[in-house]
């Protein structure tokens, strides 16, 4: 095997230690301090510049390394020198880009150059309140059609009829400031702000509540009392005692409460339990639309007082005490309006 220098011009095989080619007149004489390993041995094309085009200072140029074979090709070139695979036009999401060469050439990638990374988070924006609400209210209408809906993307949401967020001007029953949606911990609370009518939920299944609460059944506002069993049975004066019907040994007493604050019907349970419906039970309601058959169940189990709404079509509403945490799919009552919660 013949060893010798190619012309960087014309190609022309060279022996060793001429100074220029013998075909063209080239320079192809090697300065010690310039040889490296990019100078190839035999006959074939040479990848370095020619001598008509002085190379670029290897101090100052920046190198990138091809996606293909990794080696280091000159920022901007449009094919690798190596491989001869097409370059990247630009670089998105930060290519790599090689460290300036140091010492007599540029360093070589010991193998292929890592994948580019195009995985690069972007921070997603909202673009309106909808986005950033966790919560909102859909007012249930007339029809059972929903109406309007307030997204709650604030930290606080006042409910009343005069200058709130959420406003209901026309509804009589509603104080000014009636109540306030807000979330605690994650969760989104209602909180009753002292209202004349309060607040009611939607209850599921059984429920304990105390003597005093008030529930709706359809349009009926009822109240569960604690009574005497025994009762104030003594006689006057004159020792006489006063005729009446007899007392029922029950202390549990359910009473309707009429707008403008009188009390309805009252029924004294029998044996602690008191059936609310539009037939067949201990307390009837035939001419309101808006109550099952058989609606709803108050029991006294001798240690606690138990409502149970009975599957009804419209279901049973608890008065808040307070307040309460709501849930995804919870119906709001508050003056003349239903609300269903939707939580996101």
């Amino acid at each position: 095997m013949d060893v010798g220098l190619v012309c960087d011009q014309c190609s022309a095989f060279n022996e060793m230690g001429v100074q220029t080619c013998v075909r063209c007149g080239s320079s192809v004489s090697l300065d010690g301090d310039e040889f490296d390993a990019r100078t190839d041995v035999g006959p074939g094309p040479s990848r370095e510049p020619a001598p008509s085009s002085p190379p670029p200072s290897r101090t100052s140029t920046e190198f990138v390394n091809c996606p293909v074979c990794g080696d280091q090709v000159i920022k901007g070139h449009k094919f690798c020198g190596n491989c001869g695979s097409r370059m990247p036009v630009s670089e998105p999401y930060g290519g790599h880009v090689a460290a300036q060469a140091q010492g007599s050439g540029p360093a070589r990638a010991s193998g292929p150059a890592p994948a580019i990374d195009k995985s690069v988070s972007r921070r997603t924006l909202y673009f309106g309140a909808i986005q950033a609400a966790r919560a909102k209210l859909t007012v249930i209408r007339g029809d059972g059609l929903d109406g309007v809906s307030f997204n709650l993307a604030g930290e606080e949401h006042l409910a009343g009829r005069v200058d709130c967020p959420l406003l209901f001007p026309d509804d009589p029953f509603l104080s000014p400031v009636h109540c306030n949606f807000f979330y605690r911990n994650g969760q989104l609370v209602v909180r009753d702000e002292s209202s004349a009518n309060g607040v009611y939920v939607r209850i599921s299944g059984s429920r304990p509540i105390a003597f005093g609460s008030r529930f709706l059944v359809g349009e009926q506002l009822l109240e569960a009392e604690q009574v005497d069993p025994a009762g104030l049975d003594e006689a006057v004066e004159d020792g006489t005692y006063f005729f009446a019907s007899p007392r029922r040994p029950s202390r549990l007493r359910v009473v309707q409460r009429l707008r403008g604050g009188d009390t309805g019907m009252a029924h004294r349970a029998v044996s602690d339990v008191v059936t609310i419906g539009r037939e067949g039970n201990d307390l009837d309601f035939p001419d309101d639309p808006f109550i099952s058959g058989h609606h709803a169940r108050v029991t006294w189990d001798g240690q606690q007082l138990i409502l149970t709404d009975l599957g009804s079509k419209n279901g049973t509403f608890l008065r808040v005490a307070g307040e309460q945490v709501l849930q995804h799919g919870d119906y709001v009552f508050m003056g003349q309006q239903l609300l269903r919660v939707e939580v996101v």
